[in-house]
């Protein structure tokens, strides 16, 4: 799935190139997981303003 990476200058676009799976998990990281801790993050400060 994912192949050696071969360019001449490694990059985070060439690892991020190497296929959808890694792609997605790039974004996965880079997205979803800051939403969880904002979500958690105003969850608290919602409740403790009651």
């Amino acid at each position: 799935m994912i192949e050696p990476l071969t360019d001449v200058v490694p990059s985070f676009f060439a690892m991020l190139n190497q296929g959808p799976l890694t792609l997605t998990i790039a974004l996965h990281t880079v997205i979803i997981l800051p939403m969880f801790w904002i979500y958690r993050s105003e969850k608290k400060r919602l409740e403790s303003q009651e």
